[in-house]
């Protein structure tokens, strides 16, 4: 310790004499150091504190832009956070706010909120600063850096540990997209490009945020607002539906002959049904009466063995929307071939993987509903598989119903795309069936597609011609309809009704399970083919008729006895239905004016047929015969029944679908007969309905009064 005494001393003690030597090398001294400062630094004096700090951190900076731990500017942000915030922290405590010329504190780029991208049609946020000077620009850019360490408040510095797992991340970007980055306002974007510009702003918003928030904050980058939602263009729907008009009356003294092929389609009522689903009334095109009414099973009477594969059942009753005229009901029944009778099934799955087919009630549908029908198929049967989009090919080679997983592994693996060859699927197909036919056997190709076949034989009438050279064969072919929006229901139909097959239309699973597996049998196993209806009216006791439906299906009367014009097929237990609306003679009811001169001599001698209604006759051929069959029923008082309450439930039934088909193609006939006509009928008749078809029905009656008005 010193004590006073020894510091008087020393300060008693003289100033030593200047030594020239010394006084020279501490100058020299001076002013090497004096270049020195020169070389590094051009900053005027006084504020050498601030350069110090402005130096430290663009060299650090410069030191970790050049290790190269940054790839994108969130990135960048996230490592310029804690430097600013240092930075800011030092250079607060030294010096005080910049004041401007006008005495205000100079607003910043960190006061500014981030100009966001404008939504579309609409104006940018920032237009008014795109609209400032040059000059204003460049003065606001020069005083970036600065205002921002002013203004930012202190930011504790990010561990290394954190900055280590950062430059993982970056090194495997697939294990953690980087967020977008937030836009630059309007005049910031640098030469360098839109990352760096953004990094600044990235940062300051960060700093913004509160202490216990900084991790949180540090990892989010404010994203791009979602543009407005936007109508989409509706789809344009190219189905091809074949347009057709209503029967009209006939005036049996001019015409009394009426001659059809049976139809025992069932697409149109899957048309009508999916419509008032969606809310829409149908278009009358779709809606073809004798499909609705055949859609339904009913327990007619069917024959007693194989010889004769159906029986007919004629019924006349009262019609419930006129009281004057009468209906003439022909019900047809096809013998039932049981299970351990049934042939062995040769099944080529024709299978439509165009690009349109990429939608869920389309491919992955019919995928599901083919899986229904494989499950059905006894183990000696055969399947093949083939497909066409752009080009057939066979996706399974013929192969038994007992290797059931390898079957259904092919149905798994289909995939769409491409356009729609068909025509080289058909050949293909039937080429296929060809090599595992099976005598005496059910050999028959179903073609499951959305829509046209845009590549190769495009004209139905080509198809037609070439469906009618495979049918001879001796290989059917049915078709199955998907979707819509891009289906050829017209194009279906000639196929269809060509290969001596029928066409259903599928759009839900429910109806997959019912054509493919509940009536399996009906759509595989024909027992009787080109199955023509000619019915002959007796002038004496019925002075008009029509025939409800059927009018797709109309022949010439010379072709009942042509056994080369093709008809439609019926299946094993399939049920057929007709009816007629005749005008008895002398009701009053008749819609013809009767001629001035006198109508044609109807005089039949009084033989002993006068009082019939009508002459039924039925023309059939077997399925591995090319002879005709005819079956015959007179039409008289013993068919008929005096109240309509008095006919079965299943001829009620029957009657109140094809009033509601009528009601939705708008006809005349029944213009006055109300939905709530047609649901009484429909209820009091609903009879048995294990599969709950007929409940179906009544709902969708319901649906068409709400979106008919009920009229």
């Amino acid at each position: 310790m010193v004590d006073d005494n020894e510091l008087e001393r020393l300060r008693n003690l003289a100033v030593p004499a200047p030594d020239g030597e010394a006084k020279s090398r501490a100058f020299a001294a001076a002013m090497r150091a004096f270049d020195s400062q020169e070389n590094n630094s051009t900053t005027p004096q006084g504020t050498a504190a601030g350069l110090r700090l402005t130096e430290r951190a663009q060299k650090l900076w410069r030191e970790i832009m050049q290790r190269k731990l940054i790839a994108t500017p969130a990135i960048t942000a996230l490592v310029a956070l804690p430097i600013a915030g240092y930075a800011a922290f030092e250079m607060l405590k030294e010096q005080p706010p910049v004041i401007g010329g006008n005495g205000k504190i100079t607003e910043t780029v960190a006061d500014k909120s981030v100009a966001q991208k404008p939504a579309p049609n609409q104006p940018a946020i920032n237009e008014p600063l795109a609209a400032a000077p040059a000059k204003e620009k460049k003065a606001d850019s020069e005083r970036r850096v600065e205002d921002e360490a002013q203004v930012a408040p202190a930011s504790p510095p990010k561990p290394a540990t954190e900055v280590d797992s950062l430059a993982k991340q970056e090194m495997a970007p697939e294990a953690m997209p980087a967020p977008p980055a937030a836009p630059a306002e309007s005049g910031q974007l640098a030469s360098g490009g839109r990352a760096n510009a953004q990094a600044p702003i990235a940062a300051m918003q960060s700093a913004q945020a509160p202490a216990g928030a900084v991790a949180d904050s540090r990892l989010m980058v404010q994203p791009a607002p979602m543009p407005a939602d936007q109508l989409q263009p509706q789809e344009e729907n190219r189905d091809r539906i074949e347009t057709f008009k209503t029967n009209p009356v006939h005036e049996t003294t001019q015409d009394p002959v009426s001659t059809f092929s049976i139809d025992v389609d069932t697409a149109s009522y899957s048309f009508v049904r999916r419509s008032l689903k969606e809310g829409t009334l149908p278009d009358p095109d779709t809606v073809r009466v004798e499909e609705m009414i055949n859609y339904f099973p009913y327990d007619w009477k069917g024959p007693d063995s194989a010889a004769t594969p159906f029986n007919s059942t004629v019924t006349v009753m009262p019609t419930p929307w006129n009281e004057r005229t009468k209906l003439m009901h022909v019900a047809i029944k096809g013998f039932d071939v049981k299970p351990a009778e049934q042939p062995k099934a040769n099944l080529v799955f024709l299978i439509d993987v165009s690009g349109s087919m990429d939608e869920p009630d389309k491919l992955p549908l019919l995928k599901s509903a083919f899986r229904l029908l494989v499950s059905k198929l006894k183990a000696d049967d055969t399947v093949s598989i083939v497909t066409y989009a752009g080009n057939a090919g066979t996706v399974l080679m013929p192969t038994k119903a007992a290797e059931r997983e390898k079957i259904l592994s092919a149905i798994d693996n289909l995939a769409p795309g491409g356009s729609t060859a068909g025509e080289a699927g058909i050949k293909e197909a039937y080429k296929l069936a060809q090599q595992s036919f099976v005598k005496d056997g059910i050999n028959r190709v179903m073609l499951a597609t959305d829509g046209d076949f845009n590549v190769g034989q495009t004209d139905d009438d080509d198809l037609k011609q070439l469906i009618e050279r495979e049918r001879k064969t001796g290989v059917f072919l049915s078709v199955f309809g998907f979707g819509r929006g891009n289906l050829n229901d017209q194009m279906m139909q000639t196929i269809a009704q060509n290969g001596n097959g029928t066409a259903a239309y599928i759009d839900t699973l429910a109806e997959a399970e019912k054509v493919l597996v509940e009536d399996a049998s009906s759509t595989l196993f024909t027992i009787a083919k080109d199955v023509k209806i000619q019915v002959e009216f007796n002038p004496a006791t019925v002075s008009e008729y029509r025939l409800v439906g059927y009018e797709t299906r109309a022949l010439k009367r010379e072709d009942f006895n042509n056994d080369r014009v093709d008809a439609g097929d019926i299946g094993s237990g399939h049920s057929v239905t007709a009816v007629y609306e005749i005008t008895p003679k002398g009701s009053g009811a008749e819609q013809v004016d009767p001629l001035r001169y006198g109508q044609a001599k109807v005089d039949n001698g009084g033989v002993a047929n006068a009082d019939e209604y009508a002459f039924v006759k039925i023309r059939y051929k077997l399925p591995n015969e090319n002879v005709s069959k005819l079956i015959t029923t007179p039409v008289t008082a013993a068919n008929e029944v005096k109240s309509f309450d008095e006919a079965g439930s299943d001829q009620r039934f029957s009657v109140a679908v094809a009033a509601f088909g009528q009601k939705l193609r708008d006809e005349d006939q029944t213009a006055n007969f109300g939905y709530d006509r047609i649901l009484e009928i429909g209820n009091a008749a609903r009879g048995a309905d294990p599969f709950g078809y007929r409940a179906e029905f009544l709902s969708l009656v319901r649906l068409a009064s709400s979106l008919g008005t009920n009229k």
